[in-house]
């Protein structure tokens, strides 16, 4: 387990150099097109001022589920145990946010090359179709880029460099490995202190997240950043103060429940090395 642990540190250092390498590559070949793009459509929108990166507890998600299919991860027989990704989101330092800014039409031939490691690690726990900004029912990535991807300018310029940027983002802040290490672990019977989870996440970014809890379960953990994509404190959210602990919705005790009996130690053990040379692979063959 200590060798396991070991390589997948390793491994997911190194992995936001490559992808940051990869969307370079990309990125440049159409630059100049996407930039004038975008600066002409959203010039009237006030620019943001830090990143929220919303995570989704899986077990939480799949509770109220009662409809299977094929685009819903909570139906999968290897449903995750991991945070998965809801979304990276433009958010003002008043608590407020920008939402539909102008911009291009979710596209998914745009992230084809990334539709693998996004089915996995940023999936639907829905087979209902969302709501887009064009006022028409699309995928939860559509919804996601149209409401918030548009309105990440000057730094995110298409939709590709969004969803680039966010898996490259939450591989880099490890949360389910960080929790993990802290003894945090998938369990329909323990319960946590919020406290605990909150301090395990600051040691190791340096930054306040802010909680998301239905009833005692975490729900949603979300980490802010700078637009340099360094973590900050959130505007609003987690505090502690005088022994206290406040975060939205949660309790002082909370659970991070399996989905469908699936999960554990092991699992989440493995995640980051895993995840790492999954998209290590993927990367690769999509650019040689």
């Amino acid at each position: 387990m200590a060798s396991l642990k070991i390589k997948a540190i390793f491994c997911m250092q190194l992995l936001p150099l490559l992808i940051g390498a990869f969307s370079v590559i990309r990125i440049n070949g159409s630059w100049d097109v996407e930039d004038g793009l975008l600066r002409r459509q959203t010039g009237h929108q006030r620019e943001f001022d830090y990143f929220k990166l919303s995570l989704l507890w899986p077990g939480t998600a799949c509770r109220n589920t009662t409809k299977c299919c094929s685009s819903n991860a909570c139906c999968r027989s290897n449903s995750p145990s991991i945070f998965t990704i809801h979304g990276l989101w433009a958010d003002y330092n008043d608590g407020t946010w920008p939402a539909c800014c102008s911009g291009p039409q979710f596209d998914k031939e745009q992230i084809s090359t990334l539709r693998k490691p996004m089915k996995k690690y940023w999936p639907s726990f829905s087979c209902k179709a969302t709501s887009t900004c064009h006022h028409e029912k699309g995928s939860f990535w559509a919804h996601e880029w149209e409401k918030h991807g548009t309105c990440s300018y000057p730094v995110v310029h298409d939709e590709y460099e969004y969803f680039l940027m966010t898996l490259n983002v939450y591989f880099k802040y490890n949360v389910t490995g960080v929790l993990f290490e802290a003894g945090y672990v998938p369990s329909n019977s323990e319960k946590y202190p919020l406290g605990g989870i909150i301090s395990a996440i600051q040691n190791a970014f340096h930054a306040t997240p802010e909680l998301i809890c239905s009833g005692d379960a975490v729900e949603e953990l979300r980490i802010c950043f700078y637009k340099d994509l360094q973590p900050r404190d959130c505007a609003s959210g987690s505090i502690i103060k005088s022994g206290r602990v406040s975060s939205g919705s949660c309790p002082q005790y909370v659970s991070l429940p399996v989905v469908n009996g699936s999960g554990g130690n092991e699992q989440v053990a493995g995640f980051g090395l895993k995840l790492c040379f999954a998209v290590h692979l993927l990367l690769i063959f999509a650019f040689i």
